[in-house]
């Protein structure tokens, strides 16, 4: 095994957090059982890693394996990561996909040049559901390898055509939950029995009766209204929604400066969250926004997309 491996499986464990790394070097399964059963885990976590990288010595760990261990470690913090979604299309053939599977082929690539070794430490993830015409990447900064990456995986795929989605999140499940659309499936539903009128509405007792029944009326409209536009089911989770406006000025006065400007205004509005959708669908029970909420808001997951163009017509 030489220095380059050495260090990248150094780099890797060192990542791993100590309550994960016994999980994730058995998914590895480069290590024997024989050899795990000789790791200390209540050593400091230095002593550790060096233990640990004199055991994939012995086993003569190649480039390939090593490459497995960050996999493994991406899978587990898969949030760590900025998912851009892809669709692909086949020529001018009649094609049927089948339902997405949950076996997921993942892969990774580390980029190079013909004049410098592959970068192994900023690699790009891809992960690529069979019979399905959708893969997810992991956003990449070299942004001219993404001809390169789009051209293998319709090569890889048998597909003639790849676009990149306006969907973006760290949540894969999420993300892969949306283009499926399996969000009233995949995620646990949560019906509520409880009548709407025996909950706690978090109304005076001393009220006048007819300001109550307005309020639990208006309540179980917004209730209804709410369930009916993002069901009774969590939601995915997705961090922001972006939208572009442009318009052109528009006016009765003659001579406005603005009237004369040919290019249209330009407006960016992000929405931002640690759970959007969520935070989106207790707006109108709050009280804090009317329902129904705009469809440019409540559109998302049945667009699958979250960054919005809006032109004139």
């Amino acid at each position: 095994m030489d220095e380059t491996v050495a260090e990248f499986i150094k780099r890797t464990i060192l990542k791993i957090p100590m309550n994960e790394l016994i999980t994730i070097l058995k998914a590895w399964d480069f290590l024997s059982e024989n050899q795990l059963q000789t790791i200390n885990f209540r050593q400091r976590k230095e002593s550790l890693v060096q233990h640990l990288v004199r055991l994939c010595e012995e086993k003569h760990a190649s480039l390939n394996d090593a490459a497995l261990l960050d996999i493994i470690y991406t899978q587990f913090h898969q949030h760590q990561k900025i998912w851009d979604v892809f669709q692909m299309s086949k020529g001018p053939v009649t094609v049927s996909f089948r339902e997405t599977e949950e076996n997921a082929v993942w892969i990774r690539i580390a980029w190079g040049t013909q004049y410098t070794k592959p970068n192994q430490y900023k690699p790009t993830y891809v992960v690529y559901y069979s019979q399905t015409p959708y893969a997810f990447t992991s956003s990449s900064r070299l942004r001219r390898n993404a001809p390169l990456l789009g051209q293998a995986l319709t090569v890889a795929s048998k597909h003639h055509q790849i676009v990149k989605m306006d969907l973006r999140s760290r949540y894969l499940d999420s993300l892969k939950a949306i283009v499926f659309k399996q969000y009233n499936q995949i995620f646990e539903t949560h019906n509520s029995t409880t009548p709407l009128q025996e909950r706690n509405l978090g109304l005076d007792i001393n009220m006048d009766s007819r300001i109550i029944h307005e309020n639990i009326a208006e309540k179980e409209r917004v209730q209804q209204i709410t369930q009916e536009t993002f069901g009774d089911y969590p939601q995915p989770r997705l961090e922001f929604a972006q939208y572009k406006l442009e318009t052109k000025f528009k006016s009765d006065l003659n001579g406005s400066i603005l009237a004369e400007r040919e290019e249209p205004l330009r407006c960016l509005i992000k929405f931002s969250s640690p759970h959007l959708l969520e935070a989106l669908k207790s707006l109108a029970p709050a009280g804090i926004a009317d329902a129904p909420l705009s469809p440019l808001l409540t559109c998302i997951p049945n667009k699958r997309m979250n960054y919005f163009k809006i032109r004139d017509k």
